[in-house]
């Protein structure tokens, strides 16, 4: 994984930093398909590439098409890459903070992954806008996606 050299911190509490959660969600029922967790200043790309830390076999995504990041002033950003575009509630975007439960897509047509922000402070993980638990670091070990 690649390292960032902006720490990834809660400005309220230094001795907290947010994990990043990515879904892949079902293309027709909004349901998780797979997830996968990255540690607090990960930098995550996304794309067809097998050199991705996210490998989403679709015609629509492109090589490396989306990067998420520790913002400068936020706890992560998301970078679009890709010829055909992100998009966040239809707009595309260039770059834009990361909020937690939001769902980008790739391309106009493509998949959708949902993004979670956990706040990790110790060995205690808490989300910061649900109750649901963080799966275990690594619990998904699998990169590769296939998308039809």
């Amino acid at each position: 994984m690649l390292e960032s050299k902006t720490a990834n911190v809660n400005p309220l509490n230094p001795n907290q930093a947010s994990v990043i959660t990515l879904t892949l969600l079902h293309p027709l029922q909004a349901v998780p398909v797979q997830s996968w967790t990255f540690e607090p200043n990960s930098v995550i790309r996304i794309g067809r590439s097998t050199d991705n830390e996210v490998v989403l076999y679709s015609a629509v995504v492109s090589r490396h098409h989306v990067e998420i990041r520790p913002g400068a002033t936020t706890d992560w950003e998301i970078v679009n890459l890709g010829a055909n575009g992100t998009y966040i509630d239809g707009k595309r975007i260039t770059r834009t903070e990361v909020v937690n439960g939001m769902v980008i897509r790739l391309a106009s047509s493509g998949p959708q992954i949902q993004i979670r922000i956990e706040q990790q402070d110790g060995d205690d993980t808490k989300s910061s806008s649900s109750k649901r638990p963080l799966p275990p670091l690594g619990e998904d070990r699998s990169k590769d996606t296939l998308i039809t």
